[in-house]
């Protein structure tokens, strides 16, 4: 995505090098809405939470923030109450900076795991950037957030609502630790949009459920994932229903940016060259679909065949058939970007699965799993295990 200018009305965004990755690399950014905003916040289901996960959900409760605070380089997690003290400390000093109350602050880390976050470069970053807050410093604070990432990823959606336009942005990072139940993964969305917590926290709850719980890199949930929207009501709309045509119209859009930002993150999976979907359909309900989409999507199996272009449907039903659900192989058929490789338990002709072969040298293809069951069904976006991944994530941490 080109790097034009993005705003929106009533927030401003800073990113700034405060000394946490070195190098003078952006690692801390900022977000700041101008009046106090409804919040919205889902978290990683992981036992094992960063202490900035912790307070983020005490802070979100209320259902009314003001500022997002995200250091990347440092995951602040398994710190025990130094790293606690850390965290509230960066919320205190924001508020101050601000103007606003220290719950009104929103605190997120990624990096590694198992390290202090510094308070020193936390102090001065922070003081950095309060000063660097602008209207047109959106692509700062993407880029801010970035651990292991190749390139920022940020969505926009404009759209009426209840006459007015709105606009609602979204920025994310993620590359690794990337699974369903959130995903290494950090989201901030932001809207103008005048919104009910109840409402947002339902439209939230339910565009994650498509998008970034419909995702997976390599199977493993981080400790330090959030997803947070702030809708400020700077564009003067009156508050909708969910259910209501304009509330069916913003969460559309919504859902919208969180997809995208879902598909740029596996894109963006580390050692990855493929993006593909797992489309599941003729499941006995939604819940069998998606179990049986994960499990194809999560096998490390289908996932080294999708990198090296073979078309083996016996890794694909293998995995279908472990997930748990009830199935008859002799229903199955499974397509590879739409050539049928297997026909109802009966496997296709050599020459279709060639041209399966050939298919599946495209950067994004889907493969198709009809279990015969049913109706229901559901998708995972996956990537492709490839040697550049074991490689990085064997070094990780020397």
């Amino acid at each position: 995505m080109r790097e034009t200018p993005i705003r929106v009305p009533g927030f401003r965004f800073a990113g700034v090098a405060c000394g946490i990755k070195g190098g003078g690399k952006l690692d801390l950014a900022l977000m700041h809405s101008d009046v106090p905003a409804t919040v919205a916040a889902m978290f990683t289901r992981n036992r094992v939470k960063a202490a900035p996960v912790v307070i983020a959900a005490r802070h979100t409760r209320r259902g009314r923030a003001q500022a997002v605070l995200i250091n990347s380089g440092n995951a602040n997690a398994c710190t025990g109450a130094a790293g606690a003290r850390v965290a509230i400390a960066a919320c205190r000093q924001t508020s101050i900076a601000l103007g606003i109350s220290p719950y009104d602050v929103i605190p997120c880390s990624t990096g590694k795991i198992g390290v202090l976050l510094p308070a020193v470069p936390m102090v001065r970053g922070i003081a950095a950037a309060v000063r660097a807050l602008d209207a047109r410093g959106l692509w700062r604070a993407a880029h801010a957030m970035r651990t292991t990432d190749a390139f920022p990823k940020v969505a926009v959606r404009r759209v009426r609502v209840g006459g007015r336009a709105v606009t609602i942005a979204g920025l994310a990072k993620g590359a690794g630790m990337i699974a369903p139940d959130l995903a290494t993964l950090l989201v901030c969305a932001l809207t103008d949009a005048r919104v009910a917590a109840p409402v947002l926290r339902r439209l939230v709850r339910e565009a994650v459920a498509t998008s970034f719980n419909a995702i997976t890199v390599d199977g493993d949930m981080s400790t330090n994932d959030t997803v947070v929207a702030l809708a400020n009501g700077a564009a003067g709309n009156t508050p909708f229903a969910v259910a209501s045509a304009d509330g069916r119209r913003f969460g559309a859009a919504l859902t919208a940016v969180m997809r995208t930002l879902a598909d740029m993150v596996v894109a963006d999976g580390e050692g990855a060259t493929k993006c593909v979907r797992i489309e599941v359909t003729g499941a006995a309900t939604v819940a069998a679909a998606r179990r049986v989409a994960r499990s194809v999507a999560e096998s490390q199996l289908v996932k080294t065949a999708l990198y090296g272009g073979d078309p083996n449907w016996g890794r694909i039903v293998c995995a279908a058939g472990y997930a748990g659900v009830a199935l008859a192989p002799e229903r199955l058929r499974v397509a590879i970007a739409g050539i049928p490789v297997l026909r109802r338990g009966e496997p296709a002709p050599d020459a279709a699965v060639r041209r399966a072969a050939g298919a599946m040298r495209r950067v994004s293809f889907t493969v198709s799993i009809d279990l015969g069951s049913g109706r229901a069904t559901a998708t995972v976006t996956t990537s492709d295990l490839t040697p550049a991944y074991v490689r990085f994530n064997s070094a990780y941490s020397t």
